[in-house]
């Protein structure tokens, strides 16, 4: 047969203090203030009864294992185990007596009617708060993989959006492709920019940095409050639009600073094609031994530079008859080494019998520099 359940604990309960009728003329709320703090006064008390009881018990029952302890070795003396034996049966008479008064306590406790404060307890008090992790910071080549491959799927959708003139039209397609607000829009509408500078097409670069600087207060904005980039989009919106003059007037200083830092990119860039260009142009020029025909003509002697301009080959060995033989041998050689004379192998009265060639090259100066043809 099934145990009857016993609910008899669940018969004296202290009912909420708010549960009771009160008279119209007593202050309730301090009633129950009162109540409260007497129940939780007598909470104490007997909390303070028992633990001064639990340490009584502790130490009558620490003295009754020592003296037990004493009265088991043998080298005691007869007289001193007699006072040890009455000592522990007048413990024992303490510890029986601790014994009924823990009983009374347990008794008291269970007849003491529970109310809210005894009813439940907490069941941990550990709070634990979830923390967003900290993005790791990747390297600038880890940047750049990511750049390009946003771009390579979205480039069609960036460039729309840098084409925007109008802030509602702008809040409306960032609304519709929210994916765009990010890091790497903001990339690659400055680096369009710089191109558009290069390309000359200085109208259109000025249209695209506009919204490379909303795209930059976005993200800013982003960074300040640690949001999520996609949510201040329609906050910042709403500030443009109806922002103070000292507002208004650091975005245009900003965007100001924005181009004339695409401008000087865009000059850095072309300067550094135009050297590009000419290296090119001069790598193509260098003649067998390595060396540029128009670095050699410029440091030719005046007399011997006038013949390779002129092509005159009488006028050159009447020049090089002048010199002596070293320094007659060493300007020849540099000028074959650039390519500005080519030796006649087949020749045997004399190691410069060859002609002149009559091709020329123009120089970016003008001047023409004469070379042989391949044959030659």
């Amino acid at each position: 047969m099934a145990r009857r359940l016993d609910y008899s604990k669940w018969d004296h309960i202290e009912v909420s203090d708010d549960e009771d009728d009160t008279h119209p003329n007593i202050d309730t709320p301090s009633l129950f203030r009162w109540r409260h703090q007497a129940r939780v006064e007598r909470m104490e008390e007997a909390k303070k009864e028992k633990e001064e009881f639990m340490k009584k018990k502790k130490e009558i029952q620490q003295e009754v294992t020592q003296v037990k302890e004493t009265l088991t070795k043998e080298e005691k003396a007869a007289l001193e185990k007699k006072e040890l034996e009455a000592k522990l049966a007048e413990l024992q008479k303490k510890a029986d007596q601790i014994k009924k008064e823990e009983e009374e306590l347990k008794k008291k406790e269970r007849l003491t009617p529970w109310n809210v404060d005894t009813l439940s307890k907490p069941g941990f008090e550990k709070t634990i708060i979830n923390k967003e992790k900290e993005p790791t910071e990747l390297s600038e080549e880890e940047k750049h993989k990511q750049m390009m491959t946003f771009v390579e799927k979205y480039e069609s959708e960036i460039k729309h959006f840098g084409l925007l003139k109008d802030y509602n039209e702008s809040r409306d397609y960032l609304r519709d492709h929210p994916y765009l607000a990010c890091d790497d829009t903001c990339g690659y509408l400055t680096l369009w920019c710089v191109n558009l500078e290069v390309q000359e097409k200085t109208s259109l670069m000025k249209r695209v940095a506009h919204q490379a600087i909303v795209m930059q207060y976005i993200m800013e904005l982003s960074k300040q409050l640690k949001r999520d980039p996609r949510s201040c989009v329609p906050g910042f919106f709403e500030r443009i639009k109806t922002a103070e003059k000292q507002y208004t007037d650091a975005f245009e200083d900003e965007l100001h600073a924005f181009i004339e830092r695409v401008q000087g990119r865009a000059k850095v860039r072309l300067e550094e094609a135009r050297k590009q260009a000419e290296e090119e142009e001069r790598q193509k020029r260098l003649g067998p031994g390595g060396l540029d025909p128009l670095e050699v003509l410029e440091t030719l002697p005046a007399d011997l530079r006038e013949c390779f301009e002129t092509q005159s080959v009488g006028k050159l060995q009447g020049a090089l008859a002048k010199m002596s033989k070293e320094d007659a041998t060493y300007h020849m050689k540099r000028c074959v080494d650039s390519g500005l004379w080519v030796p006649d192998a087949r020749s045997k009265a004399h190691p410069w019998a060859c002609q002149p060639c009559p091709v020329k090259r123009r120089a970016p100066g003008g001047r023409g520099v004469p070379r042989p043809p391949p044959n030659c």
